[in-house]
């Protein structure tokens, strides 16, 4: 197979259409689709130079796979990673990220404001296996330092937070961290790469859920795991081989078409998230507003720092309570319901119902999702459109 030239100079759209691109003997446009459990070798001599990584080349699919390969690629390109490791769903992806490396009598400092299947990792898995955690408000530096333990070994945090769109200051955490001799692992699902690089600011390993806005049409699962090459050496790809949360070479193919897209499907929903942020303001039956780089946002100058775009993403709050909340919600008819997001589809959903509902009220509250409170995931229709169906079902 032959591998395209990948220059350093070429722009992310460009990057996101050619890179990491391998081609065969038959000189395809498109990806091949390799569905392929193992692989042949010449003799066995090979095969024995292949296992112990002597020799190029692939030699089972939960190691390694042609159509996986450039996925990984693609998004190392993007990001400006030295690796990138492709898994089976965003939650794998989390998962290995800390586990690959993390021991028992370890500590793992975390944002208190994850998603809930996050927080169960930090809070009640990782325990399990010895390593403990001390979970902080994301925005206080003083809190994070003051965590800060000679055992500990991993910050972890995603900004902007989902449900509230919160921000966590990743230049400032990450001095903090790495001062302590900790790594910083950073989900950057709600801002995408293309409105922010962790990478850029002091974190160590980026987390994405592939799911969301890198597919971007609801198709099927992934997640991506980006570091360096030290890292994956020493810690994620032994851990990846042995646990085996391998991503398919068919959703590494589907998702490598969501990549040719993203810069023009994020920048469209960004540029209606944000419409939509200013007329959710001025509507009486909204009493609150979450959105990076909206009028009323309090974080605004750290969004200007550290993304380049407020997000596809945004909060806000129904007048009344849960009842009034409901029936807004099954009064829309564009916007659907629904616990995904970054979809080409508009989505929303009940946090505190849903994403979130295994957290305790104390703790729902503590985070500020309330019974009021949705989330929008901003699709591709017309702002106009949405505009007026929200307007229709806030009545």
């Amino acid at each position: 197979m032959t591998k395209t030239t990948d220059g350093p100079e070429l722009q992310p759209e460009t990057l996101l259409v050619h890179g990491g691109s391998l081609r065969s003997q038959f000189g395809e446009t498109s990806e091949a689709l390799f569905l392929t459990q193992g692989y042949v070798y010449a003799s066995a001599e090979e095969a024995e130079a292949r296992f112990l990584n002597t020799s190029p080349g692939y030699q089972y699919s939960r190691f390694g796979n042609p159509t996986v390969t450039m996925f990984e690629e693609r998004v190392r390109l993007l990001e400006g990673a030295e690796m990138a490791r492709a898994t089976a769903t965003g939650m794998a992806a989390v998962t290995a990220s800390i586990l690959s490396f993390l021991r028992a009598g370890d500590h793992i400092v975390a944002a208190r404001a994850l998603f809930g299947s996050c927080r169960y990792i930090v809070e009640d898995l990782c325990p399990r296996f010895g390593i403990t955690s001390t979970l902080v408000d994301g925005r206080d530096l003083g809190g994070w330092e003051q965590a800060m333990r000679p055992n500990t070994k991993a910050v972890f945090f995603e900004t902007p937070t989902n449900p509230t769109l919160e921000l966590v200051d990743i230049a400032a955490v990450a001095k903090i961290a790495h001062a302590h001799g900790a790594q910083v692992i950073v989900d950057n699902v709600f801002a995408t790469p293309m409105q922010q690089r962790p990478l850029q600011h002091g974190a160590d390993i980026v987390v994405y859920s592939a799911t969301k806005h890198i597919d971007g049409q609801g198709r099927c699962l992934g997640g991506v795991v980006l570091g360096s090459k030290d890292y994956l050496d020493k810690h994620l790809q032994t851990f990846l081989r042995q646990t085996g949360p391998t991503m398919s070479p068919f959703n590494a193919w589907v998702l490598l078409k969501g990549l040719e897209t993203l810069p023009i499907r994020v920048r469209a929903q960004t540029e209606t998230a944000a419409r939509l942020a200013d007329r959710l303001s001025d509507l009486p039956g909204v009493t609150r507003v979450l959105y990076p780089g909206h009028r009323d946002y309090a974080q605004k100058e750290l969004a200007g720092r550290q993304m380049t775009g407020g997000s596809t993403m945004l909060s806000f709050e129904i007048a009344g309570g849960k009842a009034e909340t409901f029936r807004f919600l099954n009064a829309l008819q564009i916007i659907k319901i629904s616990n995904n997001l970054g979809d080409a589809k508009s989505l929303i959903t009940h946090p505190s119902t849903t994403t979130h509902q295994r957290l305790t009220p104390a703790a729902r509250a503590e985070l500020g999702i309330g019974d009021t409170l949705v989330r929008l995931s901003v699709g591709l229709e017309a702002y106009t459109d949405l505009a007026a169906d929200i307007e229709r079902a806030v009545g």
